[in-house]
Parts: C-alpha cells; sequence; structure tokens
C-alpha cells in the first residue's frame, strides 16, 4: 500500500534557506501540507533536498508543487540503496535510461532517475522506477528563475517501508 515514506524520524537537508530565514522558509515547511507555507531556496546553480530514513524504503511516487516561476525545468533523484530495474518505457517526464541506486551497504549516491517539472503551480506526480533506498538526494538543476531560486510548497516522496 503506498504511503508517504517521510516521517518525524526522517532527517532532512537543503542546500539553502531565503536570506537564512529557516522561520518562514526552512525545511520543515515541504512536508506539512500547509498550502500557505513553503520551503524557498536562496540564489545559485543548483538547489537540492537530501531524505535520511529511519528504515529502507521502496519509493513509487514523488510529488512536488512548485510555485510557478520558481521551479526547476530538470531535476536529478539520486539515492543509496539496492535497485530492481523494471520497465521504465513509458514513465511520463522520465528520461529513457536507469541507473542502479548504490551498492549494498553503499554509502555513495547513484542516479536513479531525471525527470523534467513543467513551471507550474500544480502538484506534479513523477512515478519512479522500484528502488530500495535509505537515503535520498533530489537535485534542482535548470531553474525557471533567473537567480536560480526554488520554491517549493510540497514534497512527498511515496511508497513503502522496506522488509
Amino acid at each position: 500500500m503506498t504511503q508517504s515514506l517521510v516521517c518525524p524520524e526522517t532527517v532532512s537537508r537543503v542546500s539553502s534557506v531565503l536570506n537564512r530565514n529557516s522561520r518562514q522558509f526552512g525545511k520543515k515547511y515541504l512536508f506539512d501540507e500547509d498550502e500557505e507555507t513553503c520551503w524557498n531556496s536562496d540564489q545559485g546553480p543548483s538547489q537540492w533536498v537530501t531524505l535520511e530514513f529511519p528504515h529502507r524504503v521502496h519509493i513509487t511516487q514523488l510529488q512536488v508543487q512548485f510555485q510557478g516561476g520558481f521551479s526547476s525545468r530538470h531535476s536529478c533523484l539520486e539515492g543509496t540503496g539496492r535497485s530492481q530495474e523494471v520497465g521504465v518505457k513509458g514513465f511520463p517526464g522520465f528520461s529513457a535510461s536507469f541507473c542502479t541506486a548504490g551498492s549494498q551497504g553503499g554509502d555513495t549516491l547513484r542516479k536513479i532517475v531525471d525527470f523534467y517539472p513543467e513551471d507550474t503551480n500544480a502538484l506534479q506526480t513523477f512515478s519512479i522506477p522500484t528502488v530500495e533506498v535509505d537515503r535520498l538526494k533530489l537535485t534542482f538543476e535548470d531553474t525557471t528563475d533567473f537567480f536560480g531560486r526554488v520554491v517549493v510548497y510540497h514534497l512527498r516522496v511515496l511508497g513503502e517501508k522496506a522488509v
């Protein structure tokens, strides 16, 4: 059964926060499900979010809601852990290639998939090829803002706990 994998024990980190104002724009607002709050990065060439789960998880979907004008045209999902190659063809918004994620017990981040969000305010859902990880890094590379800022209202990682 698909569920949100981010829990209170999940450790999150972000590349930056606008004006270092975590009280108003901090990482906690990525997961609070409040339409009025958001994570707002500072400027830079790329922005990222990392998640360290308290247990291994099977990722199946990623949901992101940007503020239009402050989104990413190209994003990359990386992880550590084991992966399984599955039918990847036909996943909209993804490149045709699939790289395995990490090695058993390895700490090196490996690319899972590239995806290409739209510059819109709508919640966007991306199907992820079945992958088991304990750590994720989501990098927003080609931002639509001239200064490289990203604004995310919702970030959801969906799937199941690994057995």
